[in-house]
């Protein structure tokens, strides 16, 4: 059986006097800065899957005896994964770390992939999937198991979320690009995981990162929610879409806004950005403001797309299952613009 030891963490830091005219503007400026400044204040620090407590180190990673040596200590901690599922403790909701024994299962087409270092400790992510019965191999015996990290992060602390989010996202990356996108031929692991180089053409391939933009649309004390065939009734969250090649993010708001609903936008304004390892996307979170009210929705896209009052979404936030709309958990982002609004 691979050792499983604990590791602690310390969670990391999140991280004027003029006429009536200059009187009006400067009051127009005040209430666009507190705005602002309330929606700032209402992001949380950090949002789930980020936040990591761990020193990525990323000018080691080309260091490839440093990396030996750190692979080959016993102090060092490896974290499983099983078809995407993270290796969690049964007992208490933490990641189960184990020793370097681990790597004997692992496999070595996909990683290890070093997560970054806490103190001198290194950790890595390693990839078990190739393993029928991994829990039965490990010898586990009620110890562990793996668990969905979407299910896990409801009760993981946020620097564990944010570690298994890094390494999931990472040995998915590697599982699907395993052979060179410009000859066709097998790829090899690099630079501690965060790359792959064609073993023929010597093409290198990066991780890649989606950039999708998830957005508030605001017209005074309404907003626009939008639901999809699949979701429970009766949920509604923020309208959401893949920013485009040569688009930029407020462009991107206004065109998927306008796509999904009809409602044209004018301002735009960033308000905090999660990663989103399902598979390997960056949501980044907008207020923008409606220029229009008339909603047409695209059923290619949404089953529905409404108006709601500042009332109903804050009964949805404050009594839930009681009002007409159901918002998402906190676990997603879209849940914190929706709050931000609400309460401002």
């Amino acid at each position: 059986m691979a050792s499983l030891t604990p590791v602690r963490f310390s969670p990391s830091a999140p991280f004027f006097g003029a006429r009536a005219a200059d009187v009006e503007s400067v009051v127009c400026v005040w209430l666009r800065v507190t705005c602002r400044l309330v929606y700032a204040a209402a992001v949380p620090s950090p949002l789930v899957f980020a936040g990591s407590p761990l020193d990525r180190v990323s000018e080691r990673r080309k260091d490839g005896a440093w990396l030996a040596a750190q692979l080959a200590r016993e102090e060092s901690r490896f974290l499983a994964f099983w078809r995407l599922n993270v290796l969690v403790k049964t007992e208490k909701p933490q990641l189960a770390w184990a020793t370097n024994a681990l790597r004997a299962l692992a496999d070595e087409r996909t990683g290890p992939v070093l997560l970054g270092i806490a103190g001198e400790v290194a950790h890595f992510a390693v990839d078990l999937s190739k393993i029928d019965d991994p829990v039965t191999e490990l010898g586990l015996g009620g110890a562990a198991s793996f668990v969905e990290l979407r299910a896990a992060a409801g009760t993981l602390s946020g620097g564990d979320c944010a570690i298994a989010a890094q390494g999931r996202q990472m040995l998915d990356w590697h599982a699907r690009h395993r052979f060179c996108a410009v000859c066709g031929r097998a790829t090899s692991v690099k630079d501690a995981g965060y790359m792959r180089e064609c073993d023929e053409c010597d093409a290198q391939h990066f991780p890649r990162t989606d950039p999708v933009v998830i957005m508030l649309v605001e017209s005074g004390e309404r907003c626009l929610l939008g639901r999809q065939a699949g979701w429970p009734q009766p949920m509604y969250s923020a309208l959401a879409g893949f920013v485009e090649a040569g688009e930029s993010l407020e462009e991107a708001v206004r065109r998927e806004v306008k796509e999904e609903s009809g409602i044209t936008v004018s301002e735009v304004r960033y308000y905090a950005s999660q990663p989103w390892p399902f598979p390997a996307s960056l949501m980044i979170g907008c207020l923008a403001r409606a220029t229009s009210s008339e909603v047409t929705v695209d059923k290619s896209e949404l089953e529905d797309a409404r108006w709601f009052t500042r009332d109903e979404i804050l009964t949805a936030l404050r009594a839930p299952g009681t009002g007409k709309v159901m918002v998402p958990p906190a676990l997603a982002i879209a849940h914190h613009l929706i709050r931000a609004w609400a309460e401002s």
